[in-house]
């Protein structure tokens, strides 16, 4: 399996690129993963919170291919423990998909048509992160997950 991760906006916290980049070379020792990001909408003061979220969906989708399977880093999505993502990871890999999709959205969310294409969301914490940050969290769990599957000492119990 493949997962990606597509996130609006670039990184520019040199610090947390740094640790994103270090978690993103011990997870290429478990699995193929990829940090995709696509560049902020241009001019959104011209935009409404519904066109911004419109166009950042139209660039979501155009990154997917039809065998995607699309997961949304959401609020409202389903919460897991470490442990629990680690199985749920787990079932994703045994069910034969060929690329695991992750997406955190913009500022404002995602479009109704990025909600209709995804089979799933989860949510990393009830409290409210920066959109960098969060892409720091989500990778070093990725990384915890498989350390978990694999029984190392990454992850304390």
């Amino acid at each position: 399996m493949h997962i990606k991760l597509l996130a609006i906006g670039k990184t520019d916290n040199k610090a947390l690129q740094t640790l994103m980049d270090d978690y993103l070379k011990r997870l290429s020792f478990y699995i193929k993963f990829d940090l995709e990001v696509i560049p902020d909408i241009k001019n959104v003061k011209n935009l409404s919170e519904a066109q911004q979220k419109e166009k950042e969906g139209e660039l979501i989708l155009s990154k997917l291919t039809p065998t995607d399977q699309l997961i949304l880093l959401d609020e409202n999505g389903k919460s897991f423990s470490s442990e629990g993502f680690a199985d749920e990871l787990q079932k994703k890999m045994n069910s034969g998909i060929k690329t695991l999709v992750f997406v955190i959205g913009g500022p404002y969310g995602f479009s109704d048509s990025v909600y209709s294409k995804a089979q799933g969301k989860i949510s990393l914490s009830a409290m409210t992160f920066s959109h960098q940050m969060v892409r720091l969290f989500f990778i070093e769990q990725v990384y915890r997950a498989f350390t978990i599957l694999r029984n190392e000492p990454y992850h304390h119990r």
